[in-house]
């Protein structure tokens, strides 16, 4: 009896570990589901907020960078440029968003024809004008107004050039050249260009020199004066970023480059070699020597005249480079390229002196001042 009880013991133990062993199953299935379930879920997320963000991503990209935005930028498409090299010219440039997704563009709507050659675009264009520029070689938009500012000219005469070709006055383009807060504002946009050395006492203008000479396209009529500004000066940081090297290899710093560069500038003619005019200006610099330029003396007086005067030569200014030595405190005009480039590669001379004679403006090169005086008596005519 107590061998049979123990016999169905046994079984329904066996049995309980059978339930036991079904139950954890079952668990363990139930466990999976719900992994699955939640995987699926995940999975089902995941491809939708993918199609959706997809779609927002699609839909971003193929419109324009900024509608706002209509300033020209110049842009080089290379012949035998195929879709995908373009797409890639045009997103390096900021004309577009996407280069893959504008092939992809072109290549559903079947456009084909596109011309090599340089483009003025601007981040506002849709898809569809950058592909009938592209295919038509020529603007989609016409330009508004141009502002052309020679080499050599003042901050003043800039001043008087934005007033002509917009609607604002010449004071106050004047103003906002002095404002202070809009200064300090460039100032933090640019500041491996813009620094407080602008901010001297004795300066006349912050932003004389710095306001690139060139020409420049708007494709509205009267764009806004912030704007006009800040193109002239990232214009001046684009240049002297391509000088870096040299810069830093000069230890100068970019006021200092403006600065050397703007008297290269308005000495400078035609005929003249930049470079050896510039190495008149480091050689006296390095024996001491005054500068003694007569453009400083012109910039002193706030006159433009034909011609420098002894009496002229007394003026008490800072600028005034016959009463001192070294650069003045600032530029005294807004450089070119090539003035600032000679500013930073000054030939190898000994010169001390030079002219500019009278007629033909052939620059004429002395070491002492005795033949400088001598080279005055005959290429001079009314010298002062």
């Amino acid at each position: 009896m107590a061998e049979k009880k123990a016999k169905n013991e046994s079984k329904e133990i066996k049995k309980q570990q059978i339930r036991n062993v079904l139950l954890e199953k079952q668990n363990e299935a139930k466990i999976i589901r719900k992994i699955v379930s939640i995987i699926c879920l995940i999975l089902i997320l995941v491809v939708g907020g993918s199609c959706i963000g997809g779609y927002f991503y699609i839909k971003s990209a193929m419109s324009p960078v900024n509608p706002e935005d209509h300033k020209a930028k110049t842009v080089e498409v290379p012949i035998g440029s195929g879709v995908s090299t373009i797409g890639k010219v045009l997103e390096d440039n900021g004309i577009i968003k996407s280069a893959l997704i504008f092939k992809y563009y072109v290549k559903l709507n079947n456009e084909a024809g596109f011309q090599a050659g340089t483009y003025q675009l601007t981040p506002s264009m849709t898809f569809d004008e950058l592909i009938e520029t592209l295919k038509t070689g020529t603007l989609v938009k016409e330009v508004a107004m141009k502002i052309t500012i020679p080499e050599g000219w003042s901050l003043q005469q800039i001043a008087d050039a934005i007033a002509e070709k917009t609607d604002y006055q010449r004071n106050d383009v004047l103003e906002k050249l002095n404002n202070r807060e809009f200064i300090e504002e460039l100032m933090g946009k640019y500041p491996n260009l813009i620094t407080e050395a602008i901010l001297n006492e004795n300066i006349q203008y912050p932003l004389e020199g710095y306001l690139f000479p060139a020409t420049y396209s708007y494709y509205e009529t009267n764009p806004s004066l912030e704007s006009v500004i800040e193109d002239m000066l990232k214009k001046t940081n684009d240049i002297l970023t391509k000088y870096k090297s040299n810069i830093e290899e000069k230890e100068m710093e970019p006021h200092e480059l403006l600065t050397l560069a703007s008297l290269i500038e308005k000495e400078a003619t035609e005929k003249a070699d930049r470079h050896k005019i510039s190495s008149v200006f480091y050689n006296r610099i390095e024996t001491g020597m005054p500068l003694q330029t007569d453009p400083t003396v012109l910039y002193a007086l706030g006159e433009h005249k034909k011609r420098v005067l002894y009496e002229d030569l007394e003026v008490d200014s800072p600028y005034n480079t016959y009463k001192i030595k070294g650069l003045p405190p600032g530029p005294i005009a807004n450089a070119g390229e090539i003035s600032i480039e000679a500013a930073l590669n000054p030939e190898e001379t000994d010169y001390l002196y030079f002219l500019a004679e009278t007629g033909t403006g052939e620059i004429h090169y002395s070491h002492t001042l005795e033949e400088h005086n001598e080279k005055k008596a005959k290429y001079i005519v009314n010298k002062k």
